[in-house]
């Protein structure tokens, strides 16, 4: 059986402390097979450095993935190629820098990562999130024994779709981007995990991760302004894997929240 631990959305540097300080906890319990999480919002809210993604790949995550934010910071757009363990969204154009695939490996077992950008109320120009997850699991199949597919979208009803377009095809599919975690974590007929949005490792005492007052000031007059990070309530939110050897099907997911869930 191979456990895997997927963390939502990692804000800000309260956010990745905590990660980096539980992962390198759980990884030398040997608690989890692989730890792969979403970093793009892990420099000051907004994007990543090169700095901050080897910092996290060295506490122990395997594998990083990114979104809409991955070219936040200018600098990254430099850095990425020289960085291993993380891939920026497959969909958008092939010029653009940076891994569209991961191909993780551990105690003989293959794991292939990818994230897709979905297109509706999402800002980047990307091809078709669908061709693209066809495509890569069809070069991915013959060379993993699981493959997980990242959907970072706006809307519910893409992200829905994308589980049901994938159930049998890959051992997992699911969401990000909207920082707040769905209560629908469940094995699909086909035995594909899905989970909606996996929600956010950051702090929740604040507005998606920003502190409160900024946010709803904006709302009330429309005026643009600085939302900076909030500090408090950190939670790691995620989804726990179990999938069976051989073969695409999962055995099991369930929501992951710490702390908050009995966990040590």
């Amino acid at each position: 059986m191979t456990k895997i631990l997927v963390l939502g959305d990692i804000v800000g540097r309260p956010g990745r402390r905590l990660v980096m300080h539980k992962v390198s906890e759980w990884v030398q319990e040997g608690r989890y097979d692989f730890v792969i999480a979403n970093c793009e919002n892990t420099a000051g809210g907004a994007g990543v450095t090169g700095k901050i993604a080897r910092g996290l790949l060295n506490a122990g995550i395997d594998g990083l993935t990114l979104g809409d934010h991955c070219w936040d910071q200018r600098i990254f757009l430099e850095e990425v190629d020289e960085l291993e363990g993380i891939c920026r969204p497959a969909n958008l154009p092939e010029a653009a820098p940076g891994k569209d695939r991961l191909i993780l490996e551990k105690k003989q077992t293959r794991l292939g990562v990818f994230t897709v950008l979905g297109r509706n109320y999402m800002r980047p120009h990307v091809s078709c999130p669908f061709l693209t997850a066809d495509r890569l699991i069809e070069e991915l199949a013959a060379e993993v024994d699981f493959i997980l597919v990242e959907v970072h979208a706006e809307a519910t009803s893409e992200k829905i779709a994308m589980g049901w377009y994938l159930d049998g095809r890959s051992a997992a599919v699911y969401g990000t981007h909207t920082h707040v975690a769905t209560a629908d974590a469940r094995v699909l007929p086909e035995g594909t995990a899905y989970i909606t949005d996996l929600g956010m490792s950051g702090p929740h005492t604040g507005v998606l991760g920003r502190e409160t007052q900024p946010v709803i000031e904006r709302f009330l007059d429309g005026i643009p302004r600085r939302f900076p990070v909030a500090a408090s309530d950190v939670k790691l939110c995620g989804i726990e894997l179990q999938l069976a050897q051989p073969g695409q099907a999962a055995s099991s997911v369930r929501s992951f929240v710490w702390p908050g869930d009995d966990r040590d």
